[in-house]
C-alpha cells in the first residue's frame, strides 16, 4: 500500500464519487428532456418522464445521505477513539473546545505529536488542514469511509 501523507490521504471511490453521480445526472437529464418533449407535443405521456425525474432526484438524495450518514458515524467514532487516546496518554480528557474537524485531523498525528498538536489546535484555533500540515510524522489511516 502506498505511504499516506497530507497530499494523498483523501479517499475517492471512483464508482461512487464519479460513476454513480454521472449515472444519476444522466437519468435526471434524460427524463427532463423527455418531460419537455412530451409537454411540448401536447401533455400526452407525462407520467413516465415525471416519475423518472422523481426517481433521479430521489437517487441524488439517497446517494448524498448515504455518504453524509457514513461520514457522521465515522466522525463520532474518531472523536471517541482520539479522546480515548488523549486520555491514555495524559490521564485527562481532551479540551472541550476541540472541534469535530480538529479531532478528525488529529487522528493522523502520532502519539509523540498528538498532545502538543491538540493543545495548539485549541490555543491557535487551527483549521483541520493546518493541523494536518503541522504533522511531521504522518500516521496513516487506511480504514476510513
Amino acid at each position: 500500500m502506498q505511504e499516506q501523507n497530507y497530499k494523498n490521504h483523501s479517499r475517492m471511490v471512483p464508482l461512487f464519487h464519479y460513476v454513480t453521480f454521472l449515472l444519476i445526472i444522466a437519468i435526471i437529464t434524460g427524463s427532463a428532456i423527455k418531460l419537455y418533449r412530451s409537454y411540448s407535443t401536447g401533455m400526452f405521456g407525462l407520467m413516465t418522464p415525471v416519475l423518472f425525474l422523481l426517481i433521479g432526484f430521489t437517487l441524488v438524495l439517497v446517494a448524498w445521505y448515504a455518504r453524509v450518514f457514513a461520514l457522521k458515524a465515522q466522525d463520532r467514532a474518531i472523536r471517541a477513539e482520539e479522546s480515548l487516546r488523549y486520555f491514555a496518554i495524559t490521564g485527562n480528557l481532551p479540551d472541550s473546545k476541540l472541534t469535530m474537524g480538529q479531532f478528525v485531523a488529529l487522528r493522523f498525528a502520532p502519539n509523540s505529536e498528538f498532545v502538543e498538536l491538540a493543545h495548539r489546535a485549541v490555543k491557535e484555533n487551527m483549521k483541520p488542514s493546518e493541523i494536518k500540515k503541522a504533522i511531521k510524522d504522518w500516521k496513516a489511516d487506511h480504514n476510513r469511509a
